[in-house]
């Protein structure tokens, strides 16, 4: 089973025992984390969110927060003497997904009550 999760403003496809590194989240190392954006969660049937997916949930837990390697920025014009050199490292926090959940009680409940009344 795998789904795709929006988080921090970018997409990622999951599955159980995936590490993946998202833009930083708050928490510590150890500490669990849901993500309820479930755009879309596949396997045995695919279920396809508009935009997200009723009763769907992936869980993780915290492995890392650390910051990426550094990406160089360097600005050049010619003929001028301009250089310009800047240096950045992203935070980013490394999840290991532990749980997709899909099937809750969220989802039948509406559909019960469409057939009471």
């Amino acid at each position: 089973m795998y789904a795709i999760i929006a988080t921090g403003g970018k997409q990622y496809k999951v599955s159980e025992g995936d590490k993946v590194r998202v833009e930083k989240l708050e928490g510590e190392v150890g500490t669990e984390v849901s993500f309820d954006q479930v755009l879309l969660v596949g396997g045995d049937k695919v279920a396809v969110g508009s935009p997200c997916v009723e009763g769907a949930k992936v869980v993780g837990k915290i492995t890392a927060q650390d910051k990426a390697k550094k990406v160089i920025v360097y600005k050049y014009k010619p003929k001028t003497g301009y250089h310009k050199k800047n240096g950045h490292r992203q935070f980013f926090t490394e999840v290991e997904i532990t749980n997709i959940a899909f099937g809750s009680k969220k989802e039948e409940a509406p559909a019960e009550a469409a057939v009471e009344e």
